[in-house]
């Protein structure tokens, strides 16, 4: 066992919190905290906070305590290590995944209200929900998959408009940059040759959120790049996209 926890002093919502990781896998860490009984939504990308009422209880089903400065050390040895700047919250480090260019990339999702770095954007997409709480999803051939609107930023445009054109494209709705809201970013870190359309030094999708008036207004796609659209309520979008790496976004952000 590879457990380890340090010492509940983190202040956080009325009471002290430890943190607990694996030095070894994220799939060893999540069934260790099932196997305690720790809320997912505890989860921050690379340990679990662990209020100091359940810390005794978190030991004896055999986390080793350690000091917190141990607890860094063996994060950024073992590779697990997500960086993440002051007020961002981390959801989740996605591994290995292989894009349809042939791409081999990891994903950290982190929920953030504060946009990254405009440079080191290559795409934005967009969370667009109506009066009814539904979602705007769009079906896309290449990927054979659906999702929320967004695609790559053109050369100089700005992060914003690039998602309100991307939704206006690919559903027809029409938005304001002003009523887009940051809420979050995708961080990929390509593992060996750079293909297509990424580029050195532009690692960030920018994450945004919206809402419309009225209940599911008309859509239809602009762009050839979109096959199909519709809006489905909290159950659907899950079933359609649940199994997608940037799922882990919804449930943080909407729940």
């Amino acid at each position: 066992m590879t457990i380890w926890i340090d010492q509940p002093i983190w202040p956080r919502h009325g009471t002290v919190f430890a943190h607990l990781i694996s030095d070894t896998s994220l799939d060893e860490l999540h069934a260790f905290a099932h196997r305690v009984g720790l809320h997912p939504r505890s989860f921050e990308g690379d340990h679990y906070d662990v209020p100091q009422e359940r810390y005794a209880l978190v030991v004896s089903a055999g986390a080793t305590s350690t000091t917190g400065a141990d607890v860094v050390r063996r994060l950024i040895g073992s590779g697990l290590r997500l960086r993440k700047r002051r007020g961002d919250r981390p959801v989740a480090r996605i591994p290995a995944m292989v894009f349809p260019d042939g791409t081999h990339a990891s994903v950290d999702l982190i929920a953030s209200d504060s946009p990254v770095t405009a440079s080191g954007v290559f795409a934005a997409m967009c969370f667009v929900q109506d009066g009814q709480d539904c979602f705007a999803v769009v079906h896309s051939p290449r990927r054979d998959a659906w999702g929320s609107p967004g695609g790559w930023r053109e050369d100089g445009e700005a992060v914003v408009d690039a998602a309100v054109r991307e939704v206006r494209e690919e559903t027809g709705l029409v938005v304001a940059a002003g009523d887009l809201e940051v809420c979050a970013y995708e961080r990929f870190t390509v593992d060996g040759e750079v293909r297509g359309r990424w580029l050195p030094g532009r690692s960030y999708l920018q994450v945004f959120r919206t809402r419309v008036a009225g209940s599911a207004p008309s859509m239809a796609a602009s762009e050839d790049d979109v096959d199909g659209w519709h809006w489905v309520d909290r159950a659907e979008f899950e079933r359609l996209c649940g199994a997608d790496f940037w799922w882990p976004l919804v449930p943080r952000l909407f729940d």
